[in-house]
């Protein structure tokens, strides 16, 4: 049975079932050009909060098989959050305090927020080990979640990547996922899935 925390601000209570650790395997399956990527890989995400209004978002995975012989394949962090606009009673940018005291926002406030859709939309930053940032816009529909890239941030020595979708959903009680990228000067295509159990 999956446990939703009941201290949450208002804000997290659509993002409130992605809360925990998330382990499992998935499958790789990518070509570029003559070079075909696959096979199978192990997957750990973390998705926690710190009492403000987002997730704190962190994975790695590996590929598949003994500890000694794995090689590690991404590690991210990032943050996500409802896409509002900011108003005096939020902080930022930097450093920089609120404008401004409020009463704390509730439930009703979140509601006012739904789309046309009857979701949310909401933003991912996502930053790879590799130094690319990825900026996600979608939307978050029960226990679905759609985003797709926005804008797509590398260094000079970066692989090319050019953009990317992501699919998260909730069946079960375990985290399924896919994620479509843009990359080494391919279109956008399915690039891996995978299906996680919580273990936190």
């Amino acid at each position: 049975m999956l446990e939703l925390p009941t201290d949450l601000p208002a804000d997290l209570a659509p993002l409130s079932w992605l809360i925990g650790v998330w382990e499992g395997d998935g499958f790789l399956d990518y070509t570029a050009g003559d070079t075909r990527f696959s096979g199978e890989f192990t997957h750990r995400v973390s998705f926690r909060h710190d009492g403000g209004d987002h997730l704190t978002y962190s994975a790695d995975a590996w590929t598949a098989g003994p500890a000694a012989e794995r090689i590690p394949l991404v590690s991210e962090v990032g943050f996500w959050r409802l896409d509002r606009p900011a108003v005096d009673t939020d902080a930022g940018p930097a450093l920089l305090p609120p404008r401004s005291t409020a009463p704390t926002r509730t439930a009703d406030d979140v509601e006012k927020l739904r789309n046309a859709e009857g979701g949310f939309d909401i933003q991912a930053q996502i930053v790879h080990s590799d130094g690319i940032g990825e900026l996600y816009l979608g939307q978050i529909t029960g226990p679905r979640i759609d985003l797709a890239t926005d804008a797509v941030v590398r260094p000079a020595g970066a692989r090319e990547y050019a953009a990317a979708t992501r699919m998260y959903g909730l069946v079960d009680g375990h985290l399924l996922w896919a994620w479509d990228i843009a990359a080494l000067g391919t279109d956008l295509r399915s690039q891996a899935s995978a299906r996680l159990a919580r273990v936190e």
